[in-house]
């Protein structure tokens, strides 16, 4: 082990040098180490209180492979080292600079997977959240045509863990994430992209603000359409379609509830689609909308076999 925090000393102390031919051949083993022997993460990230600095500040720099080996590097280190990540000044508005680079694509996914990697720390949430230029970032990062799929994914994924602090999402909102959400639903067809989408668009549902938000792209139709088994939907995007419909009533009121019952009878079938065959807690959240909406008015669905469902699962 001291034979490491030697080899890390050094590297992190090349970091500091004037050439950058020297900054790249440390910044890259820097970057292999912590990829490959995860033991060496927190050995890097409490290396002399300097190492985690040195690599924020590169990401800034002009040259693309050092953006690159940085951005990678803290992503990395955000496995096993997130305190260290966000005790350390600057790190936080390096990030968001990664992210409104587009010059370097992979040092903005790298970074968009960093603060993910923040994100599952709750306390964190709400700090990272009150970054507009982080929130501004990754909501670009969704919406410009030319994001590669994994970058569109991380970005998403990162939305999702700030959309988890309720008073981050009318910031969301603001910055237009809900446009680009039903846009991604609407228009890209990549594998996991509109299941990640519509697990957003679940948290972002419950506020105040959504609705408007959600009313100005048609966003209870497109929920709605992916409730219908003709459009090939996952169970997953049924589920998160049903929960933000749930979230929206509940923040709404009697006002969403009419909008979702005047829709037609598909609605109601596919949430009962959703609590016959999805997953425990999206047969609660189907359950618990259908009585949201009293769907007992809707004479189709009165039937034995159904009130059979509802008290098993209430059981």
């Amino acid at each position: 082990m001291e034979v490491k925090r030697r080899a890390v000393k050094e590297l992190v102390t090349k970091l500091g040098s004037v050439s950058e031919q020297i900054r790249v051949e440390a910044l890259s083993e820097l970057r292999l180490i912590s990829k490959n022997d995860p033991d060496s993460r927190p050995i890097i990230a409490d290396a002399d209180s300097a190492a985690i600095s040195y690599i924020a500040e590169a990401l800034y720099s002009p040259t693309q492979v050092i953006q690159e080996n940085a951005a990678a590097t803290l992503h990395n280190l955000s496995i096993s080292s997130k305190d260290q990540l966000m005790s350390t000044r600057g790190v936080l508005d390096a990030l968001s600079h990664a992210l409104l680079n587009p010059s370097c694509p992979f040092a903005a996914q790298c970074a968009a997977g960093t603060l993910y990697s923040l994100l599952m720390v709750e306390s964190y949430r709400s700090i990272i959240g009150h970054k507009r230029d982080i929130l501004f970032g990754l909501v670009e990062m969704i919406r410009r045509p030319d994001s590669a799929s994994r970058s569109i994914k991380d970005g998403l994924k990162a939305l999702f863990g700030i959309a988890l602090y309720p008073l981050n999402r009318a910031g969301l909102i603001g910055l237009g994430v809900v446009p680009a959400l039903f846009s991604l639903v609407c228009k890209d067809g990549r594998v996991g992209v509109v299941e990640d989408a519509t697990a957003v668009i679940a948290q972002i549902a419950g506020c105040e603000e959504s609705w408007e938000a959600f009313r100005n792209v048609s966003g209870v139709r497109v929920l709605i359409d992916l409730l219908d088994s003709s459009t090939g939907s996952s169970i997953r995007t049924k589920e998160n379609a049903v929960s933000a419909m749930l979230k929206l009533v509940q923040c709404g009121g009697e006002e969403i509830a009419k909008t979702i019952r005047e829709m037609g009878f598909d609605v109601f079938d596919g949430i009962v689609d959703v609590v016959e065959n999805g997953t425990d807690k999206g047969k609660v959240k189907g359950i618990t909308l259908l009585k949201v909406l009293d769907a007992k008015s809707v004479g189709s669905l009165l039937d034995k076999e159904f009130e059979s469902l509802m008290s098993n699962s209430a059981s």
